[in-house]
């Protein structure tokens, strides 16, 4: 399936992605995946917001990145095993509470959120929000594992829209001319990096021919996690046609300098 069988892609293409929230724009920095940073970037004009999820202990959703609290809060522990009435007692930088995807769904019916799912554990709970809040035509799940992609798949059916998993990524990059026509994945998005480490040397994911290949198939490619000005104009001029960034005052400075405004 391509972009244009989903109302996620309703927008001209590139777009820009704010990165839980915008990490890195200094009215952000030590806030990322709040409720302030998300702010912070549909005030700047994005509609299309990134965010990952984990469950708790007793299946609430959050909008949160890692697997553990320790890193950016005043909690402890692993979100699977804690209940929420523990986890919300927790603060990003000692100041706010960790929202859940349901409060940014709620908080924001205008925008588009790009959830990168974490664990297991969060897939029920997300079909779940998903389905109560009539949002399945303003997200797309994105996972690194193969396996997770097709349980939420299965889960809510071929409506939802996806980005590609590893091994469709892997197929489109580096399979043979003579067969990618016959590649066919449910996604409608690749989201990648410019490449990968591999034994000590650098591997081009991002490349013309797989721009080329995607347009072909009628998808879209998005690129993570670029924060850079000249690097965002290279695979602009590329032609990918989303860039996924934690600096989202730079990227909306490269899109204006191109002549695409945001919240398109």
């Amino acid at each position: 399936m391509g972009a244009a069988d989903f109302a996620y892609f309703d927008a001209p293409t590139p777009i820009g992605l704010a990165h839980r929230g915008g990490a890195k724009l200094s009215a952000n920095l030590r806030l990322e995946n709040t409720l302030s940073a998300f702010r912070e970037a549909v005030h700047l004009g994005y509609r299309y917001l990134e965010t990952d999820v984990h469950a708790t202990a007793d299946g609430v959703l959050l909008a949160f990145h890692d697997h553990r609290l320790d890193r950016v809060t005043s909690g402890a522990g692993l979100i699977a095993r804690l209940p929420y009435a523990v986890v919300r007692e927790a603060r990003i930088d000692g100041t706010e509470q960790i929202p859940t995807l349901a409060a940014l769904l709620e908080e924001f019916p205008g925008a588009r959120f790009n959830i990168d799912v974490k664990a297991s554990g969060a897939l029920e709970p997300l079909a779940e929000v998903i389905r109560s809040h009539g949002a399945l035509e303003r997200v797309c799940v994105a996972s690194f594992s193969d396996r997770r992609l097709r349980a939420v798949r299965r889960l809510l059916g071929p409506g939802l829209a996806t980005a590609a998993g590893p091994s469709e990524v892997a197929a489109l990059r580096f399979a043979p001319d003579r067969i990618t026509s016959w590649l066919r994945s449910p996604a409608p998005v690749l989201q990648v990096p410019t490449g990968h480490l591999v034994g000590g040397r650098r591997l081009d994911l991002v490349t013309p021919a797989l721009v080329e290949r995607v347009h072909a198939q009628g998808k879209h490619i998005h690129v993570w996690t670029i924060d850079d000005a000249q690097e965002m104009h290279r695979l602009f001029d590329l032609g990918v046609d989303g860039i996924v960034s934690d600096r989202i005052d730079t990227l909306a400075g490269v899109l204006a300098e191109r002549g695409v405004p945001l919240g398109q």
